[in-house]
């Protein structure tokens, strides 16, 4: 029997990364899992490699049509949702004095704005006892170069997690974070370096690591799918980070 067994997963993002390493553990933990994309192939693909108990749905979570569209569908074919992955980000790098009204606003509709209405429009589908999961990182708790907007979106997430979880406590909701160190994923080549700034960056974090090296996405999945079970019934409002010990130590 599998922790998720017969559990209705949502993972927003899904379709690489830490959001398709998730998906595959709840499908390995016996959920019926939904993932979310902005890229029809990607996301294609991604089901294709996910099997028959993976359904994907096209969206950008920044879009409110996109959100009542995906929860519509999701209400007509499984009528619930048991646990909420809300992993759908960005992080591209920039330096402080060359921040844009694009740079801050393109990130915090994503990072926060995508990820609150992503929750509240799932609300009314949440089971009583759901699991929901919000992905935010370690920057939320460090002062890293070059990431101030960034930073201050998973600093956000990092709040909403707290507040979320006192107020939907009485349906016994739980609602934790995830926040990960620097992962081995796709989105290591989207933060706006280029390739020899991106490998002197990964170095420094792994300098800094004391398990000296980076994280792989399917130890996130792990962490979240812990998050996502019963296994975790006592925890609510937490912060798992997940970054090898780099600002635990």
């Amino acid at each position: 029997m599998g922790k998720l067994n017969n559990r209705v997963a949502i993972v927003t993002g899904g379709s690489s990364g830490i959001g398709l390493a998730t998906a595959q553990r709840f499908i390995a933990d016996g959920a019926q899992v939904v993932i979310t994309g902005r890229n029809q192939e990607t996301l294609g693909g991604a089901v294709a490699e996910l099997g028959d108990r993976a359904t994907g749905i096209l969206g950008d979570v920044a879009n409110l049509e996109d959100l009542d569209r995906l929860f519509a569908q999701i209400r007509e074919q499984f009528g619930r949702v048991d646990v909420l992955f809300a992993n759908a980000g960005i992080a591209p790098f920039v330096p402080f004095e060359a921040v844009t009204e694009e740079h801050f606003d393109s990130l915090f509709n994503i990072n926060v704005r995508g990820l609150f209405f992503t929750v509240q429009k799932a609300l009314p589908l949440l089971s009583e006892g759901a699991s929901v999961i919000l992905n935010a990182s370690v920057v939320a708790q460090s002062g890293i170069p070059n990431t101030s907007i960034y930073s201050a979106t998973k600093a956000a997430v990092r709040s909403l997690g707290r507040t979320l979880a006192s107020e939907l406590s009485p349906r016994s909701i739980r609602v934790n974070v995830v926040s990960p160190g620097l992962i081995e994923t796709p989105l290591v080549g989207k933060l706006g370096l280029s390739p020899d700034e991106i490998e002197a960056f990964a170095g420094q974090v792994v300098q800094q690591t004391p398990l000296g090296r980076l994280g792989k996405p399917e130890e996130i999945a792990a962490t979240v799918a812990f998050l996502a079970s019963d296994d975790a019934s006592y925890f609510t409002g937490a912060d798992l980070v997940a970054d090898g010990g780099m600002i635990q130590v």
